[in-house]
């Protein structure tokens, strides 16, 4: 083990085990031939599942096609409403995309699939490897972020098999005072748990790659000492016990290169994020089971909490710079749909195991530091517009990439949908203010006086297929007795999801506006750049909010008073999509506090099981990071 620096690779002083280098080229994205078409590990019925997900999609997308076509057929259909229709399709394809695979979670979930024979119930199972426990950091905060790897570890040691397991603070820190205080509290740490010759840090001199080409650069030089490692984020949490059924599960079936587990939203306490990990915890497990349930052994990776074998993700997820300039070309962003899929194609196996609990992680306290990363997804996203098309993988995981691009592209596509039904009424009814302008200029009044009936069952079965994932994610909880009573039982929970759906309601408008300039911008050639992620629940400023969302506000306001004007009938049409921008910056605001977030958790609503019975593992960490936070870093 080495305590002084390493000037070549390692900036400061690097605390590392004597180097076990495995190789890991760089894998091609012109060449190559999938290997292992199908795997020992995936369900004996997977074809007729991708039929059922892929076929549903279909049928139900004709039909609201045939009934969308009927209502605009009246008169002929004109260059306008056959744009309306395509964007209708596209969309009703993507809900229905999202409800078929949440009624195939709702009937795994009620039926208790499992996988990889991992029981959560069964005995804790004995290893005979060894794990290295990744967690990568980038300008972090280091007593929180190691204050949550100490509780890791004591979980760990809390089962009996600490000495199969290594734990690596990979840091691509760049600030030099941070970057000093992160050596301070990682010796601290390796002081108060005794964990000398198990614990290690070093902070790279060159950051290139970003998180991607911190772990790869870690499988290189010490990838060859472990079989598997377990790849975590600087808010990550995980149970000994969880992280050990995941490592057991990796030694019994050769042929899996990756399991992905599930992780819950935890430790909100602004209003905002008191929503966010109610809908992960509550939707989130329905449209987990469901994916699960159709990817088979082509499951996706999301890029932490996370089991992986090493010799596989060295062998085929060396990632190629991607031609061309920013923000399409350079390091690929969002690395792990790409390292997912090569490994694939490689022959290597990847499940998800949603039903393993015990795997958590943090949300953004708002919904402005919701957007900054979500920007950054957004570019990732659409980057895979360059790898979707990479020879010999396998056609789920394309599906995969498009799915990502398609989520960004649906901000966009909302808001044309609902230009376009404003603009086809004005065409048809024509602009002659001698006439009776407030009938003419009624989109409702247009829309219900070319089919009535049809009008309103288009929207009826629309909205229906829309909110359905969420009743059923309301079903499954009811279901199950512990869940029933850790959402603060059926009533209380059923007046957060509606809670939760209104808030949702009036923040979309600003996240369609946002997400729409975010695809325009990467578009257009802006990058996101790579900035340190907001962990805790700071406060927003009335004077940041405003610089913000105060010009959307005053745009929503305009174009209310203006339609009002024009006619009372199309305000009520646009109501919904002005009131979300009207209110912008009083919603972000309020949902960004912590006095209607505690006040929210006082009377149990927007609640979560781990706030009435918190797993030890989420205790500790609140423990250690209350008091880490008071000890003050000396960095001069």
């Amino acid at each position: 083990m080495t305590g002084t620096p390493v000037a070549a690779r390692d900036a400061g002083i690097a605390v590392l085990p004597p180097e076990s280098p495995l190789p890991m080229p760089v894998q091609s994205l012109r060449e190559g031939r999938l290997q292992g078409r199908r795997q020992d590990t995936s369900p004996p019925n997977i074809v007729l599942r991708r039929l059922y997900v892929f076929g549903s999609t279909a049928a139900m997308t004709a039909v609201a096609t045939w009934m969308m076509a009927r209502v605009l057929a009246n008169g002929g259909i004109n260059v306008l409403e056959a744009c309306l229709l395509a964007l209708f399709v596209l969309l009703f394809a993507w809900i229905a995309f999202s409800f078929v695979s949440s009624l195939a979670g709702l009937q795994a979930l009620l039926r208790g699939r499992r996988k990889l024979g991992i029981h959560p119930d069964a005995p804790l199972p004995t290893l005979h490897s060894r794990t290295a426990l990744l967690m990568p950091t980038y300008n972090e905060d280091p007593r929180r972020m190691m204050a949550g790897l100490q509780a890791i570890y004591e979980s760990v040691a809390a089962t009996g098999q600490l000495d199969r397991f290594d734990f690596f603070v990979l840091s691509d820190t760049t600030r030099d005072a941070i970057g000093r205080a992160e050596e301070q509290v990682f010796a601290r740490l390796v002081e108060t748990t005794g964990g000398r010759g198990r614990l290690f840090y070093r902070r790279r001199a060159d950051n290139a790659g970003r998180k991607a080409g911190n772990i790869a650069d870690w499988v290189r030089r010490f990838g060859g000492a472990y079989p598997q490692m377990l790849i975590l984020d600087a808010d990550s949490l995980m149970t000994g016990e969880v992280i050990v059924r995941l490592a057991s599960a990796m030694e019994k079936h050769p042929d899996v290169g990756l399991i992905q587990s599930l992780p819950a939203v935890v430790g909100g306490r602004t209003a905002f994020a008191r929503m966010q990990q109610f809908g992960g915890r509550v939707y989130g497990p329905v449209m987990a089971y469901g994916v699960a349930w159709w990817h088979g052994a082509e499951s996706n990776y999301w890029g932490h909490n996370a089991v992986i074998r090493t010799r596989a993700f060295a062998e085929q997820a060396g990632l190629p710079e991607l031609p061309g300039r920013k923000p399409f070309g350079g390091h690929v962003l969002s690395h792990d749909f790409v390292e997912a899929a090569l490994m694939r194609r490689g022959g290597w196996a990847a499940h998800m195991v949603p039903y393993l609990q015990g795997s958590y992680e943090e949300g953004p306290p708002t919904l402005t530091d919701l957007l900054i990363r979500d920007r950054r997804w957004c570019q990732g996203n659409l980057q895979h517009s360059k790898v979707v098309t990479a020879v010999g993988l396998h056609w789920i995981s394309r599906v995969h990439m498009l799915v990502g691009i398609g989520h960004y592209f649906t901000a966009p596509m909302w808001a044309m949908l609902m230009l376009i039904g404003m603009a086809i009424p004005l065409i048809h009814g024509g602009i002659d203010l001698a006439e009776e302008l407030h009938l003419r200029l009624s989109p409702a009044h247009y829309w219900r006086g070319l089919d009535q009936q049809g009008v309103l069952w288009v929207f009826a079965v629309t909205m229906g297929v829309l909110l359905a994932p969420k009743a059923m994610g309301y079903v499954a909880m009811l279901s199950a007795r512990s869940e029933r009573q850790g959402c603060g039982g059926a009533l209380r929970a059923f007046v957060s999801m509606l809670l939760e759906t209104l808030l949702a309601a009036l923040m979309a408008p600003v996240v369609m506006y946002v997400q729409s300039r975010g695809v325009a911008e990467v578009l257009a050639g802006k990058d996101s750049g790579w900035d340190a992620q907001q962990r805790d629940d700071g406060r927003v400023s009335w004077i940041a909010l405003l610089r913000s969302y105060g010009g959307l506000s005053v745009f929503g306001l305009v174009m209310g008073a203006m339609a009002y004007a024009v006619s009372p009938s199309l305000a009520a049409w646009m109501a919904p999509v002005v009131i979300g921008m009207v209110l912008a910056v009083p919603v972000v605001g309020l949902t960004s506090s912590r006095k209607i977030g505690d006040w929210l958790r006082r009377h149990r609503l927007l609640f979560i099981p781990e706030e009435s019975a918190p797993p030890p593992v989420l205790v500790r960490a609140a423990e250690l990071r209350a008091a880490a936070m008071q000890t003050p870093l000396s960095v001069e």
